[in-house]
């Protein structure tokens, strides 16, 4: 780890250039620094996330290729449409953060990233306007969601769960649907995986990326039901 920059906690948060990122692991950027929101929203702007688990230093990480979705193009299987026939789904947004960061953290049989520290990170983002969640509920049961920042024109997406099947599809789709109709530039998935790959997310290059990324720090509004809900039933029906 001789390549990696050891971040002062007491300074102005700055992270070096995203290029200085090792290969291996792919994207271990830089240690130490802070959770606090400045910090944070420094890091996002610029591609980088904080990904560490308990007892272990802060780790930013900027991985490349990057997965990320076309605002729009979430895939929707001929199974999800029949079966959202069949239930009554609703979305909203901003109405339980708390409680969907707690299960994406809960829930992750191998282990989570999402510590106490984390959590209050994120739970601060949000009561600042920043972060943000949408839930997906069934015969007024929370069924499912997923909660991640957004900045300018971009969504960066954290986590989703699920106790239902499908349950996070619902909220995937209808935030990409809403991405599109408001003219994001992307929704950031950070690292592959096949779930997300099935949904449509694609790997792109780091200079493709980091040409996406806001400019300016501005707070992005998701919209409060039932207009995700309305969106979700365009897309499925």
């Amino acid at each position: 780890m001789h390549n990696l920059v050891w971040l002062n906690a007491n300074d102005n948060p700055t992270f070096p250039s995203t290029t200085r990122a090792l290969d291996e692991p792919n994207g271990l950027l830089a240690l130490g620094g802070q959770l606090t929101t400045d910090w944070l929203l420094e890091a996002y702007q610029h591609g980088i996330f904080p990904w560490f688990s308990e007892h272990e230093p802060i780790m930013w990480w900027s991985p490349a290729p990057r997965m990320v979705l076309e605002p729009g193009t979430a895939h929707v299987s001929r199974s999800l449409r029949k079966e959202y026939r069949r239930v009554n789904i609703e979305i909203t947004t901003n109405r339980h953060f708390n409680a969907v960061i707690d299960l994406c953290a809960d829930l992750r049989a191998e282990g989570t990233w999402i510590t106490v520290d984390m959590k209050n990170a994120y739970i601060e983002l949000h009561k600042q306007g920043w972060a943000h969640s949408v839930e997906v509920w069934c015969e007024k049961q929370l069924i499912g969601g997923l909660y991640g920042l957004g900045i300018g024109t971009v969504f960066f997406g954290e986590s989703m769960f699920s106790l239902r099947p499908n349950a996070s599809k619902y909220a995937f789709i209808s935030l990409s649907e809403w991405a599109r109709q408001n003219q994001l530039t992307m929704i950031d998935c950070q690292l592959h995986n096949h779930y997300l790959e099935s949904l449509g997310a694609k790997l792109i290059g780091r200079n493709d990326f980091e040409s996406r990324l806001p400019v300016s720090r501005k707070q992005l509004s998701l919209v409060e039901r039932p207009v995700l809900t309305e969106i979700l039933n365009d897309v499925l029906s």
